[in-house]
């Protein structure tokens, strides 16, 4: 069923301008899937989707076909993170980013595989990304490595 879903998925972003999870899931329900927003959120996650500007100007998911190495993880972390962010600051020990709208999946995603020391977990909307480390300090350390993405 999981392998049925995922080409469906790949099959509908070719086809259709889809630029929200909701969105998807919707196409995925009319085309007989019963699933939910977190079957769709790991589903994304799983096939690598990255939102990318389509023809008309907005924002739409697509399969991303950078290899993933090392340094292909970077660079495709430097490209999104700066074309995403517009700003960033924390409290304590909790990170906020700031996005471009519809920007900040993709570049928590980006954010995510990097598996950054002292990271206790994301979350991403559609235009903020909240991040919780273990202390106040790597917080600060993060935050500053963070700002120097800001265009």
């Amino acid at each position: 069923m999981k392998k049925a879903r995922h080409k469906k998925i790949l099959s509908l972003i070719s086809e259709f301008n889809i630029d929200r999870q909701e969105v998807l899931l919707d196409y995925l329900k009319k085309e007989g899937f019963k699933v939910t927003q977190a079957t769709v959120s790991r589903d994304i996650k799983e096939l690598n989707l990255v939102k990318i500007v389509s023809s008309n100007g907005e924002y739409k998911y697509a399969q991303n076909t950078i290899v993933e190495d090392t340094k292909a993880t970077f660079t495709r972390f430097d490209f999104i993170f700066s074309e995403s962010i517009k700003s960033v600051d924390y409290a304590n020990n909790i990170i906020v980013i700031k996005c471009r709208a519809a920007m900040a999946q993709a570049a928590c995603e980006v954010f995510d595989n990097l598996h950054w020391d002292g990271v206790v977990g994301t979350l991403a909307g559609e235009n903020t990304i909240f991040i919780v480390v273990r202390t106040e300090e790597i917080a600060h350390n993060l935050c500053e490595k963070l700002k120097q993405y800001i265009k």
